[in-house]
């Protein structure tokens, strides 16, 4: 599975996966993974996380990478990401990532990013994630990087689940890497 992903992010650079996560230790283990890998492939790593689960994170990146290596790990409270604008706003998510990255491009450097999607309660209306996944899913293309989107598999309703793999052309699921058959093609991409 690692080998596969990988591979396909070394291939085609315009990859967006849905992670669905039930167990906390094995997010953990795939986000470290995720990272160092990416670190080892010369790309900086836009991490946007909660803070005690990225204290548990770098905590283990610190014995896996030299001081040297972190410099590659940028990491962005997923609070203040989601909710920059007071709420949950895809036009404002989606500005804070393009000013976030904007370094990266305009230096034509490597990068590639995770974004642990968490919500409180249901209450937001999930038209909202599906269009701000579809807008998301545009930029992994015109901007060519790979990002996992990872979301907890047990909280996730099925009309969720729907969305999420209509949005994600590409699905993990523990150690399961596969192209998502329910992927709807955004703008003419795939």
């Amino acid at each position: 599975m690692k080998d596969n992903m990988n591979r396909l992010f070394k291939d085609q650079r315009s990859v967006h996966v849905l992670y669905s996560y039930n167990e906390i230790e094995k997010y953990i283990e795939q986000a470290v993974n995720y990272i160092e890998d990416g670190v080892m492939a010369g790309d900086y790593i836009i991490f946007i996380e909660n803070e005690p689960l990225f204290r548990l994170i770098n905590k283990e990146l610190r014995t896996r990478l030299t001081e040297d290596q972190m410099k590659f790990v940028h990491s962005v409270n997923n609070y203040d990401f989601y909710y920059s604008s007071g709420s949950y706003h895809p036009p404002a998510i989606l500005d804070y990532f393009n000013k976030m990255v904007e370094p990266y491009i305009e230096n034509d450097l490597s990068f590639r990013s995770w974004a642990h999607v968490e919500w409180a309660t249901m209450k937001d209306p999930l038209h909202i994630i599906e269009d701000f996944e579809r807008i998301v899913d545009e930029a992994v293309s015109s901007s060519s990087f790979p990002l996992i989107c990872a979301y907890e598999g047990e909280k996730m309703p099925d009309h969720l689940i729907k969305i999420l793999m209509e949005t994600h052309p590409y699905v993990l699921k523990d150690d399961n890497f596969t192209i998502s058959n329910e992927y709807q093609l955004a703008s003419g991409r795939k």
